[in-house]
């Protein structure tokens, strides 16, 4: 996350629109510095154009797919495929739908205010491995190590995946920080009508005063 708001300091031209950089804690006690941030936001809700989550990152190495919990739920979707296929990439969608990650990461408190959420994990066809190599890989440290006293760094891990992922971060959020339009939920998602709500907040504030009558 660091590395990515040192490249987004480091532009020749500020993005149009402000980056916001957050490390919320207590997530495994139940998304406890999300909730604060969703209730203390830096500007109103309708203003947050959308929440770039990172929540752990891949270990195996570079892969051929990149994958996206809540594909599907807003127009941030196409960014992210062209971004993806521009490195060769494609993107597939939650590889454990019924595990709720959706619902259990850091994401969910923002997009329950209207934000439009990017939660992104790693993929698992991992190149230069045999198929199967990244979903056994993956499936073996959640069983083995996942929140458990050997879940530490370790010398063996890959980061060029990693690097990867957070640079496809970090040009999504400069497109979305220069676009014309703010992302959206996708008609009829859980999270449109809290949007709608937001964007109703900021509209208001902004609304210039009545004239007073004589």
């Amino acid at each position: 996350m660091l590395g990515i708001a040192q490249a987004a300091r480091s532009l020749a031209q500020a993005p149009k629109r402000s980056l916001y950089f957050a490390a919320v804690g207590v997530e495994e006690q139940g998304l406890l510095g999300s909730e604060y941030l969703a209730a203390h936001p830096p500007v109103p809700p309708g203003r947050l154009a959308a929440n770039i989550n990172l929540d752990g990152i891949n270990i195996w190495g570079r892969t051929r797919d990149l994958t996206m919990v809540g594909l599907g739920k807003s127009n941030l979707d196409d960014r992210i495929i062209a971004l993806a296929a521009m490195q060769g990439r494609v993107v597939v969608p939650d590889q454990s739908p019924e595990k709720g990650f959706f619902y259990r990461s850091d994401q969910f408190n923002l997009a329950r205010i209207g934000v439009p959420a990017a939660y992104f994990d790693a993929g698992t066809d991992v190149i230069g491995q045999p198929p199967g190599w990244g979903k056994q890989r993956q499936s073996e440290y959640e069983d083995q190590h996942y929140h458990q006293p050997s879940d530490e760094l370790r010398a063996d891990w890959n980061f060029e995946g990693a690097v990867e992922d957070g640079q496809l971060c970090f040009y999504l959020g400069l497109q979305v920080a220069n676009a014309l339009r703010m992302p959206a939920w996708k008609p009829g998602d859980e999270f449109e009508a809290a949007r709608k709500k937001a964007l109703g907040e900021v509209a208001t504030l902004t609304k210039p005063a009545a004239a007073a009558r004589p």
